[in-house]
């Protein structure tokens, strides 16, 4: 969207203020644990841009609040699997020797969107160490939600997405679908139906090297996360409503993943 479709999408601008008013009535509390999901430009034309979605969470979650926000980094997949766009075959080993380590501090994000790229560079911002499915996190659980990120199954217990479940933490999808809903991966795991395992090399650094470090997952597939973000609709599961020119869902975490395992169960 272009800056001109921005500014026709609303009457008027979204700002900090209105923007955190609109957090508050969509039913977001201080203290609450959130990962957010989400797009700068369902909203319309915003004064600050990114940054004042990020003030605005922030003022509304307090200092006693946790801000999560997924800090993938898709290039440190194998690309030989890379699809948008591809490479040519004859470039793969060039990139796997090449590629710089992962660095949590510096590293930039892929497909996160403008807010999540602003954010993991915010001050008092931590960021989990996998190489793939990092995850940033600020305020009084930070810490709690990202340290410790298992390499294995990195969207599975023993990641940040376990660690807001075991808080009770709500999901926000701020102008984006299920399709982008990471929590809904933390029901693939348990739930009983055929998987395959597949295993990832990534660099990393450590003591100032470059380690390149291995790392078992299941194949990943979010082609019915939009069905089953539906059907968990309509069995009234969220909420709903609308920040500045976006259409929002607020979501229990814990009783989105419930949910999932159960359907995953029964669809795949």
């Amino acid at each position: 969207m272009s800056e001109s479709d921005a500014i026709e999408k609303v009457e008027s601008p979204a700002t900090v203020s209105s923007l955190a008013a609109d957090f508050r009535a969509l039913g977001i509390e201080a203290g609450d644990t959130l990962l957010v999901h989400s797009s700068l430009s369902s909203l319309g034309w915003v004064v600050g841009g990114p940054t004042a979605v990020i003030d605005a969470l922030q003022q509304v979650l307090t200092e006693r609040g946790t801000l999560v926000m997924p800090s993938f980094t898709s290039q440190y997949t194998n690309p030989e699997h890379w699809e948008a766009p591809p490479v040519p075959d004859h470039w793969v080993e060039s990139i796997n020797e090449e590629m710089p380590p992962f660095r949590p501090e510096s590293t930039p994000t892929r497909g996160m969107g403008a807010i999540g790229e602003c954010f993991r560079n915010y001050a008092d911002v931590q960021r989990s160490a996998h190489p793939i499915t990092s995850f940033a996190a600020w305020g009084a659980g930070a810490s709690a939600v990202v340290s410790d990120h298992e390499f294995d199954y990195g969207l599975g217990e023993g990641s940040p997405l376990a660690r807001i479940y075991d808080r009770g933490g709500k999901i926000l999808l701020l102008g984006v679908g299920h399709a982008n809903n990471t929590s809904l991966h933390l029901g693939e795991y348990p739930a009983n139906f055929e998987k395959e395992t597949v295993t990832e090399r990534a660099p990393v650094e450590r003591d100032g090297e470059r380690v390149v470090v291995e790392f078992d997952d299941i194949e990943m597939n979010t082609d019915d996360f939009e069905e089953l973000g539906a059907d968990f609709e309509t069995d009234g599961g969220l909420t709903e409503g609308t920040v500045a020119a976006a259409d929002v869902k607020l979501v229990d975490q814990q009783a989105l993943v419930d949910y999932a395992i159960e359907w995953f169960e029964s669809h795949r």
